[in-house]
């Protein structure tokens, strides 16, 4: 008995310490998963405010283009540089494009080794192009343009929102942004089989831009939807808009791979994205649009607009005074240049009041313009304040001016207005957990839409699932409003690799949605999660690095605030709330400090002026030129070159000196700042380094970029559980 006594006490004493242990093994864990999720959350955070922040960039540069169309005399140059990306040619006739996008006189050399075509295309054919892209061969520009051309004939065809049953097949499979990532198309078609009779695909938008492979994608779903158009449904994106095109890539793969007729085949891919039907209904049910609603949103007036005149939702369409039979699709001229009567454009972000009427504009130079923003200087700092969205400013400015001009020169009628309206909810807008509908101020267009929209929205309509897109999410989907909708994206690692899943959704019958999920990038599957999160954490503190240094002077400014000595040394509080106070991008800069800031005194007080230091610029040698010229460019450098893309009217790929000077005397109007004729020809000599009088636009760009002197965002050590050995694996 004794000696069982003795052998109870020892188990209970190791078992007691096997307790302990564990207790502790699994507060460590959750404290792990607890810091692996934080860092999670704020380098989406990073990552998605950057985002946004462009998309609303480019929406008030275009209005700001916009206004210096209706505002500048016709003959003016800066008006020149630009015109072109307004003329939308809707009136002509459909026979004139046939013969202006005819590719019958395109001969295919013989030693061209990718896919042929022949009309009307066969499964095999839809089939052999996806193998032909995936070994990374190029269809033949003759090709291409006979399958735009047979494509739009289809378009033209099909109702603004698509009707579709699951009663004929099974299951249809959903499946939201692609972004121009081919591979994870591949993926989804291996994972779930090519769209067939039996598997019928809805594709939800947003197929190109950001990625390497847009204008592939949308050959494939084009393919596939000609031999299939009662089983592949295509919606249209917000970035099926050649306006926002400029901006993020599109434009600029298709003119580099198809330099000979790459201008042609935008064109005619223009002209298809404003015919991509907006929506689908599935079983009556389910309603699956590329962004959102709103609380006008109205199917049955979204039903019966003419679609295909908004060739970008960013704005209403006009009139023209020219009939179709005068009109040329290829003509130079300017198709605004006899318009004196018409409506001024949608303020932007930038002008928020218009600055009189078009009159009094008569002859008004880009300088004169200039002279007269400075001249209300307090108004425009007043007008900042007020963070309007596109979206209401655009509607204020119709409905403010409408009066000024004639209804025969715009389309100045609330059904217009309306319509405009409800296209730029679909394709803009975001879910919000609280009730109420508000403008979408983070992107500059569309709303913000709350439960309370929603339920009113599915029991007016009849329906009981919204099924949209638009939004990159972590697992690739997120359900939301008592999952009433659900928001769906297909391209995986879309910030960095492991930074997020891709995810198709498959319905049947029963109108269940059934997900899969997906990471296309074979790289992935070698990291651990750490490995993973850590990865994507560094890609997004470079970026955020990037955006510091952009904002120098302005941080240097917040800073002074707390330092009145001047010792250039500021505490972890102030220089956190001073950052916060600039960049407005509520992130946790406290923790962040770790990994952004080295330079700090024994008594933990930041040095901000050695913080700066610690970037360098990689490229040409910039001490010559004016400092502010340079942090602007670093901070408006996407917006430079979406001006650049404009102003390149041949597409060549270069600029000539005068243009470049016309380039940032624009940028200067937009900005609202001033940046001297001296500077500017500094900073032309440096980069015309052969001086043959033309600057290359992509060395231009890639010329002025950051980089880290330390290198700490690629070999630093993660602010929480990151070892110097981790990253290095990582590097192999």
């Amino acid at each position: 008995m004794g000696c069982g006594v003795t052998k109870s006490n020892q188990f209970h004493k190791h078992s007691g310490k096997a307790i302990k242990a564990a207790v502790l093994i699994q507060r460590w864990y959750r404290q792990y998963v607890a810091r692996t999720e934080m860092r999670r959350r704020y380098t989406w955070n990073i990552f998605q405010s950057i985002e946004y922040s462009g998309e609303q960039a480019q929406i008030k540069l275009y209005n700001f283009l916009g206004y210096l169309m209706d505002n500048f005399t016709p003959s003016s140059n800066e008006r020149n540089l630009i015109s072109h990306i307004f003329r939308e040619n809707e009136v002509c006739r459909d026979a004139e494009w046939e013969r202006y996008f005819c590719y019958e006189n395109i001969e295919v050399p013989e030693i061209y080794s990718g896919p042929h075509l022949t009309f009307p295309l066969t499964v095999e054919q839809a089939v052999g192009l996806v193998e032909a892209f995936r070994n990374k061969k190029q269809l033949h520009s003759r090709y291409v343009l006979q399958l735009l051309l047979e494509t739009w004939k289809l378009l033209r065809m099909l109702p603004n929102i698509n009707r579709i049953s699951t009663c004929q097949s099974k299951e249809i499979t959903v499946c939201g942004d692609l972004h121009g990532q081919l591979e994870d198309l591949l993926l989804i078609f291996y994972k779930n089989g090519m769209p067939s009779l039996e598997k019928p695909y809805v594709f939800n938008g947003d197929f190109v831009d950001r990625g390497r492979d847009s204008i592939e994608i949308l050959l494939i779903l084009f393919s596939f939807m000609l031999v299939y158009p009662t089983e592949v449904y295509l919606n249209r994106g917000n970035h099926e808009d050649h306006i926002i095109n400029l901006r993020y890539g599109f434009t600029k793969e298709v003119l580099t791979k198809y330099k000979m007729h790459g201008k042609r085949i935008l064109k005619l891919l223009q002209k298809i994205f404003s015919w991509l039907p907006l929506a689908t209904v599935i079983d009556q049910k389910v309603l699956v649009l590329h962004g959102g609603i709103s609380d006008i949103t109205d199917l049955s007036i979204l039903a019966r607009v003419d679609r295909h005149s908004y060739v970008s939702a960013l704005r209403p369409p006009k009139k023209r005074q020219q009939s179709s039979a005068s009109l040329s699709i290829d003509s130079d001229l300017d198709d605004d240049s006899s318009n004196n009567k018409r409506l001024q454009r949608r303020a932007s972000l930038v002008f928020p009041k218009p600055l009189g009427s078009r009159n009094s504009f008569h002859n008004c130079s880009l300088q004169d313009f200039s002279d007269r923003i400075k001249a209300k200087a307090e108004d425009e700092l007043v007008s900042r304040q007020r963070k309007a969205s596109v979206y209401n400013l655009g509607l204020n400015s119709l409905e403010n001016e409408g009066t000024q001009s004639t209804s025969t020169d715009s389309v100045s009628s609330d059904s217009i207005k309306d319509e405009w309206k409800q296209i730029l909810d679909l394709l803009w807008s975001d879910p919000m957990s609280q009730d109420g509908c508000f403008p979408n101020e983070l992107r500059g267009g569309g709303c913000y839409w709350g439960p309370d929209v929603t339920e009113d929205f599915l029991s007016r309509h009849n329906l009981q699932l919204i099924i949209r897109s638009h939004e990159c999410k972590q697992e690739g989907y997120e359900f939301c409003h008592n999952r009433k909708v659900l928001t769906l994206f297909s391209a995986s690692n879309y910030y960095d690799v492991g930074s997020n899943r891709g995810a198709y959704v498959k319905l049947g019958p029963d109108l269940v949605p059934y997900l899969i999920q997906y990471q296309a990038s074979s790289m992935i599957r070698e990291l651990t999660v750490r490995q993973s999160v850590g990865r994507t954490e560094r890609s997004a503190l470079k970026v955020l690095r990037e955006q510091l240094f952009s904002h120098k002077s302005d941080l240097i400014c917040a800073f002074k605030q707390f330092d009145s000595n001047n010792t250039g040394l500021v505490s972890l509080n102030d220089w956190a709330s001073a950052v916060e106070s600039v960049t407005h991008l509520s992130l946790p800069w406290r923790m962040l400090r770790g990994q952004l800031v080295t330079c700090k005194t024994s008594d933990s007080m930041i040095d901000y002026h050695e913080w700066f230091n610690e970037l360098a610029i990689k490229g040409p040698n910039t001490d010559h030129i004016d400092q502010s010229l340079i942090e602007t460019l670093y901070r408006h450098r996407s917006t430079l070159e979406t001006i650049f893309r404009i102003v390149d009217t041949d597409n060549s790929g270069f600029i000539t000196i005068e243009d470049f000077r016309q380039t940032w005397k624009l940028l200067s109007v937009y900005l609202k700042m001033e940046i001297t004729d001296e500077a500017i020809s500094d900073l032309s000599v440096t980069i015309d380094s052969n001086q043959d009088g033309s600057i290359d636009i992509d060395e231009f760009m890639e010329a002025f970029r950051l980089t880290d002197k330390k290198s700490r965002l690629e070999r630093g050590r993660s602010m929480f559980m990151g070892t110097a050995t981790d990253l290095t694996k990582l590097e192999e």
